[in-house]
């Protein structure tokens, strides 16, 4: 199983970019089941967050109706998540407690891949990232 992260669903919702294309066609292989992709509540948090900041409310519920409808495994956080988060947070002190919540759903769920253009990835003993294209 495949971990997709909040940037993948805003690339490809987003104009013109690089990401765009190798976002798209990651979600419409996971929406075909080409792929087993799931994320959890925090990504589809993040997105309402995100857009309502930048006051585009309108685009933000299109974001995540149709992330909710494309992605047929999303779960919850639960408190053994967050106290794996507080491990993590501990041992990477530079990253955002998003990034390292991801990290601790993850290893609290025994998948070992997320799919992201975050670099912040990198590195950590716990998680391997992937790029869409790669996938």
């Amino acid at each position: 199983m495949i971990f997709i992260d909040t940037n993948i669903f805003m690339y490809a919702a987003g104009g013109d970019h690089q990401n765009k294309i190798p976002s798209l066609k990651l979600l419409h292989d996971a929406a075909a089941r080409k792929i087993d992709g799931c994320t959890n509540v925090e990504v589809l948090q993040e997105i309402l967050h995100r857009y309502r900041s930048i006051k585009r409310w309108d685009d933000g519920k299109e974001v995540y109706t149709l992330a909710s409808a494309i992605i047929p495994k999303i779960y919850a956080i639960d408190k053994a998540v967050l106290d794996r988060c507080y491990e993590i947070m501990n041992k990477y002190t530079d990253m955002s407690a998003r990034d390292c919540l991801h990290i601790a759903f993850c290893r609290e769920s025994g998948i070992d891949t997320i799919c992201s253009f975050d670099k912040d990835f990198d590195g950590i003993d716990e998680l391997n990232r992937a790029e869409p294209q790669t996938i």
